[in-house]
């Protein structure tokens, strides 16, 4: 097939779009920690974008989008991106277009998982889990909805990542804070965030990468990219509303609240952005926000140290999203039917992959977790941990 400018072109656009989120992530997670942590958490995005970047060539990639080995994981088929081209093949863009734009998928979803070790976590043995973890439970989720693994097979409906991106990091977030444990002085001071509007802007990052990161899921410049454009930015803002609503009537209509509940909305509309109209969209982002925020109270009550709410806003919010996809969706948008439109099926499969993406996800990163901190002790020293990360793990001051 002659390669299509236009789509190349949205692609890689979308790809730059998707990148920003990193860093976003980054830069949201780095004002809600204390100050002698920020440099960390924003240097922890950063040192992700670049060990994805060299996994996704060597092995990722073509464990993730290789030929199927029994439903689970690809093949070695484009190991080092070996037959990956920079041509249009069988699609109107290349391939190694399409390769970078799901690395920057990949390195995103393992951003959000550092919201479990926030201001605790040694460097090394963080590099390590993070080349493991990618190559363990990453890929074989990313190959399961997408690379024609077994929930592909059977007709999961995930537009942008709901499965892969979102109950993935949320649930291995979980899984890694029971394993390194609470942050010292959690539950007995104030741990409060030491710059919120680098949050907010951080939030704004995610906010305006999203679209691509949805619209981009489309590949293609058509009417499913057009539709989660719209419904991304819809859903968004029903679930800062939402959120904001459901915190001013706890106490205060705080702005962390309200960019929390656009993140919670994005996410939940992730995997049906393509599949439902935008008055759904509002429905799923407004529950969202409703949702994650009642999340969060329940691991605070629970005293569970995890620390910046990704399992509250990316695994309930991505759980919630893929069930309401098989619930949602709608022909007369992108030719799938859901619950609603008498098609029964497409939820229980949806909800087959979304309760398989949360065992997977949480068991392995537990597993993984458990061995290196056997192994190599997940923690910093209490002393470097008083002391904080910038200083004691990167020599460096906010």
């Amino acid at each position: 097939m002659a390669l299509d400018t236009g789509v190349t072109t949205w692609l890689m656009v979308s790809a730059l779009l998707v990148m920003l989120m990193t860093p976003g992530v980054g830069f949201f997670y780095g004002g809600l920690v204390r100050k002698k942590n920020f440099i960390s958490m924003i240097a922890l995005s950063f040192l992700v974008l670049a060990l994805t970047s060299i996994q996704w060539i060597i092995v990722g990639y073509s464990l993730a989008f290789g030929s199927d080995i029994g439903g689970f994981v690809g093949s070695l088929q484009y190991l080092g991106l070996t037959r990956v081209s920079a041509n249009a093949g069988t699609a109107a863009y290349p391939p190694l277009v399409y390769m970078v734009f799901q690395l920057f998928f990949a390195s995103v979803t393992l951003t959000i998982v550092t919201s479990a070790v926030a201001e605790r976590v040694k460097l090394t043995s963080f590099i390590v889990f993070a080349l493991i973890w990618l190559t363990v439970v990453y890929c074989p989720l990313a190959h399961w909805a997408w690379g024609g693994g077994w929930a592909q097979q059977m007709g999961l409906i995930d537009f942008a990542g709901g499965t892969v991106v979102e109950i993935c990091s949320g649930f291995a977030a979980l899984a890694l804070a029971l394993v390194i444990g609470k942050r010292a002085g959690f539950g007995e001071y104030s741990l409060e965030p030491h710059n919120i509007p680098i949050a907010l802007l951080g939030a704004a990052l995610l906010w305006f990468g999203w679209f691509g990161f949805n619209a981009g899921s489309a590949l293609a410049v058509n009417a499913s990219a057009v539709t989660a454009f719209v419904n991304t930015n819809t859903a968004a803002a029903a679930g800062a509303l939402a959120w904001m609503f459901a915190s001013w009537y706890h106490g205060k209509p705080s702005s962390l609240g309200m960019v929390s509940g656009a993140i919670a909305g994005m996410v939940a509309i992730t995997p049906a952005a393509g599949f439902v109209s935008p008055l759904v969209a509002i429905l799923i982002g407004a529950v969202a926000g409703v949702l994650c925020f009642v999340m969060m109270l329940v691991r605070i009550r629970k005293q569970l140290d995890e620390s910046l709410d990704a399992w509250a806003i990316h695994g309930m919010g991505g759980l919630w999203g893929t069930l309401a996809t098989g619930l949602f969706a709608a022909a007369a948008v992108a030719g799938f039917s859901g619950f609603f439109e008498g098609n029964v099926h497409q939820f229980l499969i949806n909800a087959l992959a979304a309760f398989a993406a949360v065992i997977y996800a949480f068991v392995m990163t537990y597993v993984i977790a458990t061995i290196i901190d056997r192994c190599m002790g997940l923690r910093v020293t209490p002393d470097e941990e008083y002391v904080g990360l910038d200083i004691c793990q990167y020599g460096e001051r906010a």
